[in-house]
């Protein structure tokens, strides 16, 4: 045990280790340095790796603000780097996209609509779930297109990072019942839009089916990449809180049941007072993270445990980021 123990350095070295890792996550609870430390990690990433993509999902992007750069929904180099692009999912560009790829008769459906054509996109924009059904999108052109030696995800809030891994199973199960369905019913669906001038596009059933076994296919290879340790890991990112380190061990319940691999855990806003400071409420604050720093070591001694400091400024630009990046790979020492 007491190896076991050893070996579980407090870094994240292990994950800038696996040459095959191919996805990474970085989720926890709002507001306890998910995008710093996303961020942080793909600069050390991009040391190791030929090309790496960090893709912000959360609705509220972030990478911009700590880049000091202006990201988008294209994938833009960040200053400084050759080999790392950041991107920011905005999905409701992507829907106007979509539309947009539909080509005239997708437009044109939503003008016959007339007003209610755009009540009709304003609600889709609002649907709940769109954000992780636009990232799944990016995740499955990523897949294609194969431009990135690893991609980075700067994740929403727990509710909705699960709900976004959850995505591909979903949607497995449901094409491949579109497509029994469409085997017993087929004859009948293809007489009944034969009837009705059939589909926009002058597309037939069958290459509409065919599309749809693809992207049955592509998402396949997407859920076992993602339930290959191997190729993807989850980084939990936490503060020494309650709330924070209880919505940490169901983050860390829920991806087992997803059997998605996760191994590390960052631990962020850490208190290191000198001993000869008397400043009562860093003392008190030091004590309450020291229980719960405790009770991590104790759930997850099979994890790779990452204390990072509390710092007296805050991490944002190019330099700041690489000097905090730093102390994910080489354990911060504090002052005695």
């Amino acid at each position: 045990m007491a190896d076991d123990l050893e070996a579980m350095e407090p870094t994240l070295q292990s994950i800038l280790d696996q040459n095959q890792l191919r996805w990474i996550f970085v989720g926890g609870k709002g507001g306890v340095g998910k995008t710093t430390t996303s961020c942080s990690l793909a600069i050390q990433m991009a040391k190791v790796r030929k090309s790496v993509l960090l893709i912000s999902t959360d609705p509220a992007h972030n990478l911009s603000d700590a880049f000091n750069q202006k990201f988008g929904k294209e994938a833009r180099l960040v200053d400084g780097f050759t080999n790392l692009s950041a991107m920011e999912i905005d999905p409701n560009g992507s829907i106007n996209d979509l539309i947009s790829m539909g080509g005239e008769d997708a437009q044109n459906a939503m003008a016959d609509f007339g007003g209610m054509g755009g009540m009709m996109q304003d609600l889709a924009f609002n649907i709940p779930g769109v954000d992780e059904a636009m990232s799944f999108a990016e995740v499955l052109k990523q897949v294609k297109s194969l431009s990135y030696e690893v991609v980075i995800f700067d994740t929403a809030p727990t509710g909705h990072t699960l709900r976004f891994l959850q995505f591909p199973t979903i949607m497995e199960k449901a094409l491949a019942k579109i497509s029994q369905l469409s085997t017993q019913f087929g004859p009948m669906l293809q007489s009944v839009i034969g009837a009705r001038g059939g589909l926009p596009g002058g597309q037939s059933l069958d290459d509409l089916l065919a599309k749809m076994e693809n992207l049955r296919e592509t998402i396949s290879e997407v859920n076992t990449q993602f339930k290959n340790a191997d190729m993807t890991t989850f980084v939990c990112v936490c503060i020494a809180e309650f709330l924070s380190l209880y919505e940490t061990e169901r983050m860390i319940q829920e991806l087992a049941n997803y059997s998605i691999d996760t191994h590390a855990i960052v631990v962020n806003q850490l208190l290191f007072p000198e001993q000869s400071n008397d400043c009562k409420q860093c003392n008190a604050r030091r004590k309450m993270q020291k229980k719960y720093l405790d009770q991590i070591e104790e759930l997850y001694e099979e994890f790779n445990v990452v204390r990072m400091p509390l710092l007296t400024e805050e991490v944002r630009g190019k330099e700041k980021l690489e000097s905090f990046s730093e102390m994910l790979v080489k354990p911060y020492q504090p002052p005695k």
